[in-house]
């Protein structure tokens, strides 16, 4: 059935609480009292059993016939083709949603994620906490009314900056404290917390269950933020009995920078470098998948020579992060640098390529609107030919002969941190994670985009989907993604690299965009809105780890504390792209 058809059977079946978005938005306005049972119909039905994103936007002034409100955007897929788009309103005095996490587990993290930075209230939801801000911060920062420590004004290019070329620096300019905010009636001196900050309350009523058959003493751990296991500022709150896990919460936001909020203030142009800072391991990737977003909204045409060389640093960047990622596993076993060393030196050479292309090693500004910012030389393309024909494939087989059938590797991860296709599908996980678990979900071969269906590559599912099958998954990824590089580097064309002159100051037609691409840790999108303006008016980022990791719990409980470094680093998480 077509989106089209899925739209026509929907409000057939909900006369009275659908509608058509108004243009240049695009899917349905739903009435919020029946959201539930609309979203119910989605996925029983109609096959959407796949709720990819949620988004919160604030419109404080009336917008193509609708009134002020708030805004809650979803983006639901069945298992090929485009996302079917619901756009449920908020009042803006009381912006009340229902919640969908009891229908949609994916919906947990996100939905405190528009709760905490945009204020929308999802009733129902089973704990609807701040997420990225700690309890006590006052406001939600992506409302438009909302100024910042150090606000100068509401987008970029800044007066202070252009045309006069003359900034000053903003703590001179805005004191610290003379617009920061405070909850009503604080003070540094007699502020004490009335709800649960610091999250324990949950763990603290699971740790007074015990087994009366193993009258073990439970015990509540923090692990993290600083521990070196948890890849970067993650804290992991575990309430125990003996060794056995029987709570676990990822705690997060310790590397938040507002990511979004930043974004609208950018030019459009202008946020390119910032997404190389998300996962931080992938650049190129997060390039590419803001590119193909931005260009739904420009439609714009990209020079075939420019697609394959898009294709080419993707598919080396999964190579990076998938070969990165086992040498971590590795170091979270116990084997210590041997692995990591070997994926590092491998790394290395690839980002010498980068570099040479891009003038950068990690963050490499190199996806352009319509194009990329630099063509690549003919001693490029003789560098990436060695490496994709004779240095990878031999590494590759090193990784597989040093982990494959290691014996500690195979007693450590088979059978340890089962996520069951159903469990992983309704927690909206993607990439390895999700097929491992026999899921053959992937958004190159799901909904392709640039020219991925042109390429003769296998989408690579494991059945399992515990440590070890995550593995296999990421090492057979490799081998495709060199079959992939072989490919484009043996048919790439002549010709330019940009459609039209490159611009600095780019104006994006009004509408809306949700562009996604199959990231080395699954689904990266972008949902932006745009009035037609040279900057975005919301910007939000949809990163793969921040999802994924929301299925932790469900891969950890019953195992041991030991065994949580390993399923964590199976997960594959990067903080930059968890915590924006």
């Amino acid at each position: 059935m077509t989106i089209q058809a899925t739209h026509e059977t929907l409000k057939a079946k909900f006369p009275d609480a659908i509608q058509d978005a108004h243009a240049p938005y695009t899917g349905l306005i739903v009435d919020r009292d029946h959201l539930v049972a609309v979203a119910t119909a989605l996925r029983d039905e109609l096959g959407f059993r796949y709720l990819s994103s949620v988004t919160g936007v604030d419109y404080p002034a009336a917008t193509d016939g609708l009134p002020p409100r708030f805004e809650a955007v979803y983006h639901f897929y069945q298992s090929e083709g485009g996302p079917l788009v619901l756009h449920v309103h908020a009042d803006r005095e009381n912006p009340t949603v229902p919640s969908l996490t009891p229908l949609f587990p994916s919906a947990d993290f996100q939905e405190r994620e528009a709760w905490d930075l945009m204020g929308i209230r999802f009733e129902g939801h089973p704990d609807l906490r701040r997420i990225l801000l700690w309890e006590g911060y006052a406001g939600h920062p992506l409302q438009k009314g909302f100024q910042e420590v150090y606000y100068e004004a509401d987008t970029k290019p800044f007066d202070s900056r252009w045309p006069e070329g003359a900034p000053v620096r903003a703590e001179s300019r805005v004191p610290l404290g003379r617009n920061l905010r405070y909850p009503a009636d604080f003070s540094m001196q007699g502020w004490c917390p009335t709800d649960d900050p610091w999250g324990y309350i949950a763990h603290d009523q699971v740790a007074d269950l015990k087994d009366t058959a193993h009258p073990t003493d439970r015990v509540v751990l923090n692990m993290g933020p600083h521990h070196p296991s948890t890849h970067g500022v993650l804290r992991l709150l575990v309430t125990l009995e003996g060794e056995t896990i029987k709570k676990l919460e990822p705690v997060v936001g310790f590397l938040h920078r507002c990511h979004d909020k930043i974004g609208e203030r950018n030019t459009w142009l202008g946020n390119m470098p910032y997404t190389d800072r998300l996962d931080y391991v992938c650049s190129m990737s997060n390039n590419l998948g803001y590119a193909v977003a931005v260009e739904k909204l420009l439609d714009v045409k990209v020079p075939e020579r420019a697609e394959y060389i898009r294709v080419i640093m993707a598919e080396f960047t999964r190579f990076i992060n998938h070969i990165i990622d086992i040498g971590f596993t590795g170091n979270d076993l116990g084997i210590y640098f041997t692995a990591m060393l070997m994926g590092m030196e491998e790394r290395e050479l690839i980002v010498d390529l980068f570099e040479r292309v891009s003038g950068s090693r990690m963050m490499c500004n190199y996806m352009r609107f319509g194009g990329v910012a630099h063509d690549m030389t003919a001693d490029d393309v003789a560098y990436a030919r060695q490496l994709a024909f004779e240095r990878l494939p031999q590494a590759i087989d090193k990784v597989d002969q040093f982990f494959t059938n290691n014996e500690v590797f195979k007693q450590r991860s088979i059978n340890v941190g089962v996520l069951p296709a159903e469990t992983a599908i309704a927690y909206g996980c993607t990439g390895p994670l999700l097929r491992a678990s026999g899921v053959p979900y992937d958004i190159r071969r799901a909904e392709p985009y640039s020219i991925y269906d042109s390429f003769d590559f296998d989408v690579v599912t494991r059945q399992n989907g515990d440590v070890y099958d995550r593995y296999m998954v990421r090492l057979e990824e490799m081998r495709q993604s060199v079959r992939i590089l072989q490919q484009a580097l043996n048919r790439l064309p002549d010709g330019p690299i940009m459609d039209g002159k490159p611009k600095g100051l780019i104006k994006v037609p009004a509408g809306e965009a949700y562009g996604r691409i199959e990231a080395p840790k699954g689904e990266l999108g972008f949902y932006l809105v745009s009035e037609g303006g040279n900057n975005p008016y919301r910007y939000h980022v949809r990163s793969p780890s921040f999802v994924n990791l929301g299925a932790l719990e469900e891969m950890c409980k019953g195992y041991l504390i030991a065994d949580t470094v390993i399923i964590l680093a199976s997960v594959d998480i990067t903080l930059g792209e968890v915590d924006r």
